[in-house]
Parts: C-alpha cells; sequence; structure tokens
C-alpha cells in the first residue's frame, strides 16, 4: 500500500481495523498486559467485567493467559464470571492451564472454576496442561478433581493417552 500524498511514493501506511483499534483501547489489552490501573478505569467506565471482545474473549481470559494475577482477583471481586467461554469453550482456566500460570490455575481454583469445562475439542483444563507439558498444574487440577483423568475429548483421549 503507498502512501496516501499521491506523490507515487512507496511510504508504507499502517492500517489497523475497528476491532484491533477497539481492543486496544479496551479492557482487555490492558488485562493482557497485566495494567491494572487501566483495568480499574476501563470498568468504571463501561461496568461490565465479562465485556467481551470481537473473539468472545473476557478481560479474566486474557488477564489468565498472560499470568496477571492481581488483575485476576480484582476482575473477579468485580463480578468477573470465572467460568465464561468463548465460543471455542475455552474458560480462564484452560487459557492459564495451557500458559503453565499455575499461580492462576489455583486461585481460579480456588474461586470455584469449574475444571470439568470443556472446550469446542472436548479438551478440559487438565487437557490443555497435559499437551503443553505443565505436569504440576495437572497434579493442581487432579487434587481438585480428581475424576478429571476420566473425561475423554473429543477423539475419546483421555488425559493418559496424550503424548
Amino acid at each position: 500500500m503507498s502512501c496516501e500524498c499521491n506523490c507515487k511514493c512507496s511510504h508504507p501506511v499502517a492500517t489497523q481495523s475497528l476491532d484491533e483499534m477497539e481492543f486496544e483501547r479496551g479492557i482487555w489489552y490492558a488485562a493482557q498486559y497485566g495494567d491494572l490501573e487501566r483495568v480499574i478505569k476501563l470498568l468504571r467506565n463501561c461496568g461490565d467485567p465479562d465485556r467481551r471482545d470481537s473473539s468472545g474473549y473476557t478481560a479474566l481470559h486474557y488477564a489468565s493467559r498472560n499470568g496477571h494475577l492481581t488483575v485476576c482477583q480484582f476482575l473477579i471481586e468485580r463480578g468477573a464470571d470465572v467460568n465464561a467461554t468463548t465460543r471455542g469453550g475455552a474458560t480462564s482456566l484452560c487459557r492459564a492451564a495451557s500458559a503453565g500460570k499455575r499461580d492462576i490455575v489455583k486461585y481460579l481454583l480456588s474461586k470455584k472454576a469449574d475444571p470439568f469445562i470443556q472446550d469446542s475439542d472436548g479438551k478440559t483444563a487438565l487437557h490443555r496442561a497435559a499437551e503443553n507439558g505443565h505436569l504440576e498444574i495437572c497434579e493442581d487440577l487432579l487434587t481438585a478433581a480428581p475424576l478429571l483423568k476420566e473425561v475423554s475429548d473429543n477423539k475419546g483421549n483421555k488425559v493418559r493417552d496424550l503424548n
């Protein structure tokens, strides 16, 4: 894309979609980067801790995935749904387990995150943690919910079947 000055130059023009601009201005971006002050300000303005971005993720999904415990705590204290799912069925617990964020997993479990929720692939947080080699998180999840080891994904795989 060339510049808008019609000078036949090749200056690059940066473009950004409306969804991208909304994301960066919204609570999700602040949560993703652990900017608690901005999360507080934005939540004061929009009032909904479960507001979803264009992909169906909440601020808690982003804070959990990126290991921002204080942001997770604040959002849950303000009423964020610990079991909110994306269109693909991912929960904050699933995202934290997949990313190896053990302190977040333990916190979410203490706040009644449901470890039995399955995403669109039939995978639980335990499946995601196991796939990514997060053995301590697997132990934490199994301590909280021993029957998770019996849950099969959409392909019939239980956690013990995963490589």
